[in-house]
C-alpha cells in the first residue's frame, strides 16, 4: 500500500484517501496515550525527550514508562560530582555567585562579579561548561564551575 504517493499505475485518489484516514488513525492513538496534566488537567501536555510539560502551569513530570530512565538519569547524575571555586559541592536547585567578569562568547555582554543565579541545573558538557542557569539581566546560559562560588 502506498501512503500520498501519485504516480504511473496507481489509483492516485484511494491512495490519498487511505493515507489521510491512516494518518487519522495514528493521531487518535498518540493522543490516548498521552495523560492529562496531573496538576491542572490541562489536555494539552506535549513530550519533550522522557518528560511531560503542560503548557499552561508548567508542571513536568515523567510518564509511567519512564520510570526506568529516570531511575537511570538520578544515578549518573549522583556520580557527576561538581565543585565550585572554594571546593564547595554544587548541586540541582543551588545558588551562585560569579567570582569573575565573564565575558559571553559571540555578544558585547559581560556577565560581571557578584552576578547571582538561583536554581541551577547540574549537566554534562564536553566543553567544560557544566552548569545552565539564568542571569538576571543577561539570560539562560552554561558556566563552568570554577568561575562561580555556592552562596
Amino acid at each position: 500500500m502506498r501512503y500520498g504517493y501519485v504516480g504511473k499505475g496507481s489509483n492516485s485518489l484511494l491512495d490519498l484517501k487511505e493515507s489521510k484516514s491512516n494518518k487519522k488513525n495514528l493521531m487518535n492513538t498518540s493522543l490516548l496515550s498521552q495523560s492529562p496534566c496531573p496538576k491542572c488537567q490541562s489536555e494539552f501536555p506535549y513530550q519533550d525527550g522522557s518528560i511531560w510539560i503542560c503548557p499552561e502551569c508548567a508542571h513536568e513530570w515523567l510518564n509511567a514508562d519512564s520510570k526506568d530512565m529516570a531511575t537511570i538519569t538520578s544515578s549518573e547524575s549522583e556520580d557527576l560530582k561538581i565543585i565550585d571555586a572554594h571546593g564547595n559541592i554544587l548541586q540541582d536547585g543551588d545558588a551562585i555567585t560569579v567570582i569573575k567578569d565573564l565575558k559571553v562568547k559571540g555578544s558585547s555582554l559581560v556577565v560581571k562579579v557578584g552576578s547571582k543565579a538561583k536554581n541551577i541545573r547540574i549537566v554534562e558538557s564536553s566543553d567544560g561548561h557544566n552548569i545552565s542557569c539564568k542571569i538576571e539581566g543577561v539570560g539562560a546560559m552554561n558556566l563552568k564551575s570554577e568561575f562561580v562560588k555556592k552562596s
